[in-house]
């Protein structure tokens, strides 16, 4: 490790990496009433909450009514009940930040997972004293009335305060003129006092007060991208590189307001992503890294001050959250908080950072706790309790989560979360759920409370959740090693981590395997590769036939596009016509009749991003093959479950399926 990681600050998980040191929570009381499925899926009390700049305010999001997400307000100084400051019955209050301190700014989407929306995000202002509402940005099904902006634009940045930003303006974008600014009283645009930026510029880093830095260009026809830079006070903007779009040599992370330009690049000895700046003297990411966490890319964000503070410090994930701060006085801050909070990651923002006037929101969480916000005041070095995010959640009655890293097969490291019922240890073993994630090139666990997982748990059984070949945050190798593995090494991976929970005394001879997305598809093929190992599967909104995937179908939509056919799926997971053959022997349509273990489906009747059709086709091939499976589909879902009655029927089903496969010997 160097750089800034010296400063780091490792919480309880990554201090406990060998088998042994595993500290497991108290003993199950048999004797205790199951909790109720309510306390995991009913929605939070809080989806996120936001500081006003003066400190006086908090902005929030809920789900109000049973119904959308709603944008509240909660006046710290008078303490009276949360306001309600928008709601929509058809739409959610998707996002939102302050504009200043007097209002307030949000879009609208639905939080339903991966859903299509048809209405795009538009933006909005809300005075926070009168409730007046102005529709800045037009949503797509608008009437466009007025001064709106049409549905093109987008919000990009609110800046910092600062001399050479106006009061009331913030920067919006749209696919022809680049970023303007835009008075949100108004919504009137100005041009930027900028040179014309390349052609086909779509993505855009700017600086904390706005200026823009660095651009990326995009021909997807061709797979081609470059980034281009624009220095303070340059006359013309610079190519910095030119790349595949499926392969850039680093990824911009965010730009200070003295110009430095963050990147990560792949470089670690599986090539894991490190942080560092670019050398604009070499025209390369600089050699020296300012975080590298061996086993793990970079993911993480920058925290800036004030304007003209410039960075304080990163923060990232490894096997838990980590806050790295090069701020003196936010470093020492943190430490007093971790000493005040320990054992959780507690994660900091604040107005005026580090200064004697600082106001800073604390979400305080855990493994075992969803989390709750806390507020400090640094004049009075006050602390104030403001909210909990999930109140019905009791952390001693919750369940550990553990990261391990073990040897696949062929030799090569697999990261392992597992979440561990009460009383469960090496030598005390439970029956098991092996939980594949989605995506799957993505990162799926993460050390922090989950609500199917800590429900399973619940009811007595080990989740294992590996991070196999494929997926991201691992390193560039491990990322790659699942390229066109589907239905082959990618669920070896699964078998392994299950056999070696049996043989750390962790896992009985007892498992299911169960996942959603890819999750559900791995749970199919763990069925059809690994007869052996599984008693029983659960998957929902499961890709189940891939050359539907891969060549889509009339009649079949879906939120795929020839790019991502053509550049992504054909090289992640096959060509449809080269690797024809290979789809075919890992498709669990093509296979129904080699899957005949129990099976629950379930799937979303509005789902874009893997149709029902995957399913009913898989339903309709194991019936004609004599093995009927449980089936079930769910109005008003996309994909994955957004509304309460949904997770608590599944949540149900999902109890007595397990209940009658799994727990009989």
């Amino acid at each position: 490790m160097s750089g800034w990681w010296g400063s780091a600050r490792r919480c309880a998980m990554a201090l406990a990496m060998a088998l042994g040191g595993l500290a497991p929570a108290a003993a199950a009381d048999n004797s205790k009433p199951l909790l109720p499925a309510e306390t995991f899926f009913n929605h939070p009390a809080v989806l996120d909450m936001k500081l006003s700049p003066n400190g006086r305010y908090l902005g929030l999001t809920r789900v109000h009514d049973n119904s959308r997400a709603a944008l509240l307000l909660v006046d710290l100084q008078s303490k009276e009940p949360a306001k309600v400051l928008a709601f929509f019955r058809s739409l959610d209050v998707a996002w939102f930040d302050w504009a200043n301190d007097g209002h307030i700014l949000f879009t609208l989407g639905r939080l339903e997972p991966i859903s299509f929306n048809e209405h795009r995000s538009g933006l909005f202002s809300v005075d926070i004293a009168s409730g007046k509402q102005i529709e800045l940005i037009c949503t797509a099904k608008c009437q466009q009335q007025g001064d709106s902006l049409p549905p093109g634009y987008s919000l990009l940045l609110v800046p910092k305060p600062h001399a050479d930003v106006r009061p009331n303006e913030v920067v919006v974008v749209n696919s022809f003129d680049g970023p303007q600014w835009m008075d949100i009283l108004s919504s009137v645009v100005r041009r930027m006092d900028m040179p014309r930026p390349p052609e086909h510029a779509y993505t855009w880093w700017l600086d904390p007060v706005g200026r823009p830095r660095l651009t990326k260009t995009y021909d997807t026809d061709d797979n081609q991208g470059a980034y281009h830079w624009l220095a303070p006070g340059a006359k013309a903007w610079k190519q910095l590189a030119s790349f595949k779009l499926t392969d850039p040599p680093f990824e911009p992370v965010g730009v200070s307001d003295d110009g430095q330009l963050y990147v990560t690049e792949p470089r670690g000895a599986a090539g894991e992503a490190v942080l560092t700046t670019f050398d604009f003297n070499t025209g390369k990411p600089a050699e020296k890294p300012i975080v590298q966490v061996p086993g793990f890319d970079f993911s993480g964000w920058l925290w800036h001050g004030d304007a003209g503070k410039g960075v304080l410090g990163v923060g990232l994930h490894a096997d838990s959250a980590v806050a790295v701060w090069t701020d003196p006085v936010m470093r020492q801050f943190q430490q007093e908080v971790d000493q005040r909070f320990p054992g959780r990651i507690n994660h900091i923002t604040c107005r005026h950072c580090g200064g004697k006037d600082m106001m800073a929101l604390v979400h305080s969480y855990s493994d075992r706790d969803p989390g709750r916000y806390l507020l400090y005041r640094a004049e009075t070095k006050r602390w104030e309790n403001v909210m909990a995010t999930m109140p019905g959640v009791k952390a001693q009655q919750m369940a550990n989560v553990d990261f391990q890293r073990i040897k696949a097969r062929d030799g090569r490291d697999l990261p392992v979360w597992l979440t561990l019922p009460q009383g469960v240890e090496p030598g005390k073993p439970a029956p098991a759920i092996v939980m594949p994630h989605g995506g799957p090139n993505v990162r799926g666990g993460y050390w922090q409370w989950e609500a199917m997982a800590q429900f399973l748990a619940s009811r007595g059984y080990v989740v294992i959740a590996p991070e196999f070949r494929g997926s991201n945050g691992y390193g560039k190798a491990h990322l790659e090693a699942g390229f066109k593995q589907w239905g082959l090494t990618m669920q070896d991976d699964l078998a392994d981590a299950l056999l070696w929970a049996r043989k750390a005394g962790l896992a009985t001879d007892r498992a299911c395997v169960m996942g959603a997305s890819y999750g559900g598809y791995a749970t199919y093929m763990g069925l059809i590769r690994h007869p052996e190992l599984f008693r029983c599967g659960v998957a929902w909104v499961g890709v189940a036939d891939l050359p539907l995937m891969l060549e889509g179908s009339f009649g079949v939509w879906d939120d795929s596009n020839p790019y991502v056919r053509k550049y992504i799926n054909a090289v992640r997971v096959g060509d449809a016509s080269k690797d024809k053959a290979q789809l075919i022997e890992t498709s669990p349509v093509h296979q129904a009749a080699r899957l005949k273990a129990p099976l629950l489906m379930a799937y979303g009747d509005r789902d874009v991003r893997v149709p029902k059709e995957h399913g009913r086709r898989l339903r309709d091939a194991m019936v004609k093959a004599g093995n009927p499976p449980d089936y079930v589909e769910y109005e008003n879902e996309y994909h994955g479950w957004f509304h309460v009655k949904t997770r608590l029927d599944f949540a149900q089903r999902v109890e007595s399926f397990l209940a009658k496969h799994l727990q009989a010997p």
